[in-house]
């Protein structure tokens, strides 16, 4: 891109570049939004298509809307490809995450197998607390229904039940507890936990 000169005929002078974008502002932003479904989002494309814009103002040959239409069909393709690319690495993301799921299962029925048996030795109700609340799914409302007791109560009772386990499988488990028991090297004796 060439300096602009003084004596460029062929140039619009930037100023009314400027001046007749910012007197069509609505039906920029209309032809976006109609285009991209959101109002906000249509804001945001214009605004940075204007930004980017800025230094080519001085360069513009033709008429400021017929060039900036075409620069505001550009902007809204490169957020469709953005987008689209985004929703594809999602969708992978995702499918990966249901694969992962299958394989932790056996590293889970091991971990699960350790902290479950370092939760047995627990106060009965703490146990009863978190295989409830943890393994079987259900709302600490509808544990605390269930027993008669407040949903605030239920609550501390868990809290209170997952601070002691973790102080057990800290206490079992050592430095491999530090590291989420992802190779579990504390055996099953359970002669830590007492």
């Amino acid at each position: 891109m060439r300096e602009r000169t003084p004596e460029d005929a062929d140039f619009l002078p930037a100023a009314e570049v400027v001046a007749a974008l910012v007197e069509h502002h609505r039906e920029l932003l209309a032809f976006v939004e109609r285009r991209v479904g959101d109002r906000d989002l249509a804001e945001e494309i214009l605004q940075n298509a204007f930004v980017k814009n800025l230094a080519a103002f001085a360069t513009v040959r033709e008429t400021a809307l017929g060039w900036f239409y075409r620069v505001l069909r550009n902007a809204i393709i490169d957020h469709r490809r953005r987008t689209g690319a985004a929703a594809r690495r999602l969708e992978s993301y995702a499918a990966e995450a249901v694969a992962g799921d299958e394989r932790d299962d056996e590293l889970r029925g091991v971990v699960c197998t350790c902290v479950a048996r370092l939760a047995g030795t627990l106060k009965p109700e703490y146990a009863d607390a978190l295989r409830t609340i943890e393994i079987d799914n259900v709302p600490v409302k509808d544990y605390a229904a269930r027993l008669g007791i407040s949903s605030s109560n239920a609550g501390v009772r868990v809290f209170r039940a997952r601070a002691a386990l973790r102080t057990l499988v800290a206490r079992s488990c050592g430095t491999c507890a530090e590291h989420g028991c992802v190779d579990c090297t504390c055996g099953t004796s359970g002669d830590a936990a007492r």
